[in-house]
């Protein structure tokens, strides 16, 4: 009974630090109500139409100037049709919400506000016409703010001639818009810099086919970085990784032997003889083939297990870059592989194997296939802190491997039970091929630790990186790309892929968001340098809008180039 209240708790535990990234990740969903103040509008007037916004109970959105810089601003953009200009949006006043661990209160809209919208109908217009707008904005309660969120709405302008009647309607809406006292809607002529909205459809996923990937990289690069990116590219050189170019053999020995060491950690070697004990192997089992097989089924126990759940993982875990680019999800991993490296040091116990020793079979059970099997399964998953770091690392990299289309990917965690699963054959023979249980294997638990320490800071570091690259204007961020079209980048997809076909010229895809700070601060520094231009200069240039990753179509055109991150560079080639 303690044994299962202590398994509860870790469980719990572990599970509490995943919490937070989910709460993080999850999008809160606004009702959007279009109104329009009059049934008609007449050719050459203005029309003044609402965006009635509901939310939840308990929920706010971010007002259009927020005073925190790393949170998105409720704004609404347009994609008007010819014969329609928005001329103004009208934002009704903020209030102050108080949200647990912020100093200063944030500046938000209620539950339930209007956007008053101001359209220009132009003289020869002719009906009706639909008015498609996008409204982006980050919801909040008083404990967290959650990720960003899009959502689509429209209006339909009925247009009649000049001399018609046009009837007013819905006045209780519009009483408390101050119009003539908005903003320019950023489809309009302001002088402030604009969005820069890169489109991708099916008909780019084909023009994408009459080109050849020559080189992707990600993060900030210096100059001397981003210049040897670029004669890689042109050159057709592969910068290996640690398995790239070193073949399939590398990467399956490496796990392998990852797990055949699992073998020596304090949560397994020492219950080596006391399960064989159970399933009636080793001294008992009568013959030494019959023990070879007893010792082998309940490996291969441990091997199904590791690998299944494994795959279940890989499989439903999706765009596996999507995920680890999520600095709630890095620092996920960091706390659990802390907590699991102090039980290394003994500082914390979370280690259940020694609780398989109490589990006892009747004798007539002893040396039955099913019995072996069953003890395998079980001593897999009460293996504790001394595999779980290993597994956890193996499961991310197939993960990873899989989303860039390695099926291989898939065996990964079988191989790894597989290591695990050579000794037990072995020793159900009776043969003493297996080294002896001593202090020596304190020294290789706290080797464990450091290891499992070590990984514990890559993926600290990785999330902070994350986060503070989060930590920008979105304003300078846009500012910047508006800068960069100007000096002839392109803001569309389609558009650079003809150009380029046409010219037959290399294309560089920049993949940026407003909320990446790398991406602005690659704008202002390595982009800016003259050598950088220069070995750019025979290039199309384009700047695709991937703000979203998890949404269409930034998600397929990550996927596409395996972007794991924002930024991320790609130099194509056109197909001779």
């Amino acid at each position: 009974m303690r044994a299962q209240v202590r398994i509860v708790s870790v469980a719990v535990a572990i599970a509490a630090t995943c919490v937070p990234a989910a709460a993080q990740l999850r999008r809160i969903a606004a009702q959007l109500t279009p109104v329009v103040e009059r049934d008609s509008v007449r050719a050459g007037d203005d029309v003044r139409a609402a965006l009635q916004i509901t939310l939840p109970e308990g929920f706010h959105v971010q007002s259009n100037k927020p005073r925190d810089p790393s949170l998105i601003r409720t704004n609404l953009t347009f994609s008007a049709p010819r014969g329609v200009t928005p001329v103004e949006v009208v934002f009704p006043q903020a209030i102050d919400l108080k949200v647990a661990g912020i100093d200063e209160p944030l500046a938000v809209f209620e539950r339930t506000f209007v956007l008053g919208v101001r359209l220009s109908v132009a003289g020869d217009a002719v009906g009706p016409l639909v008015v498609p707008a996008q409204l982006e904005y980050q919801a909040c309660n008083d404990t967290m703010c959650f990720a960003p969120s899009k959502a689509t709405t429209e209006w339909t302008l009925r247009i009649v001639s000049a001399g018609e009647r046009t009837a007013a309607r819905h006045q209780d809406v519009f009483a408390g818009i101050a119009f003539g006292r908005g903003e320019k809607p950023e489809s309009s002529t302001s002088t402030e810099p604009t969005p820069v909205r890169a489109s991708a459809g099916a008909n780019d996923s084909a023009a994408l086919d009459d080109f050849v990937v020559q080189g992707t990289t990600g993060g900030y690069q210096g100059v001397s970085d981003f210049l040897r990116f670029i004669h890689n590219a042109e050159n057709g050189i592969k910068e290996r990784g640690l398995f790239e170019g070193r073949g399939p053999f590398a990467i399956l020995m490496l796990v392998f032997l990852g797990g055949l060491a699992l073998n020596l950690t304090p949560c397994v070697l020492p219950m080596i003889p006391i399960n064989l004990a159970i399933i009636g192997a080793g001294t008992q089992a009568g013959s030494r083939g019959r023990g070879f097989l007893l010792g082998g089924v309940y490996g291969c126990a441990m091997a199904v297990v590791y690998g299944v759940l494994g795959v279940i993982v890989i499989v439903t875990a999706g765009t596996f870059g999507t995920i680890n680019a999520s600095p709630w999800f890095n620092l996920g991993i960091a706390v659990l592989f802390v907590a699991l490296a102090l039980a290394m040091f003994d500082v914390i116990t979370i280690d259940f194997s020694k609780y398989s020793g109490g589990i006892r079979f009747a004798d007539s059970r002893r040396g039955s296939l099913a019995l072996a099997f069953a003890m395998g399964a079980i001593a897999a998953l009460l293996a504790g802190a001394c595999v779980a770091p290993v597994v956890i690392e193996v499961v991310l990299f197939a993960s990873n491997l899989y989303a860039k289309g390695t099926s291989m990917a898939l065996a990964l965690p079988f191989l790894l039970g597989i290591g695990m699963a050579v000794p037990w054959p072995v020793a159900g023979a009776g043969l003493a091929a297996l080294p002896k249980p001593g202090a020596w294997m304190v020294r290789v638990k706290q080797v464990f630790g450091v290891l499992i320490l070590v990984t514990a800071a890559y993926y600290g570091y990785e999330a902070f990186s994350l986060f503070s690259n989060r930590w920008v204007n979105a304003a300078d961020v846009t500012s910047s790309v508006s800068e960069k079209i100007k000096e002839g980048w392109h803001s569309s997809l389609a558009e650079g892929l003809a150009t380029a076909k046409r010219e037959h010229k290399p294309v560089l895809i920049d993949l940026w968001a407003t909320w990446c700070k790398n991406c602005l601060t690659m704008d202002k520094t390595t982009f800016a340098d003259q050598q950088i231009r220069s070995a750019l200069d025979g290039y199309v240039k384009i700047k695709f809008q991937a703000e979203d990753p998890d949404q269409q179509p930034a998600k397929g055109v990550m996927q596409r180039f395996e972007a794991v991150g924002l930024p991320t560079y790609v130099i194509l080639r056109p197909k001779s």
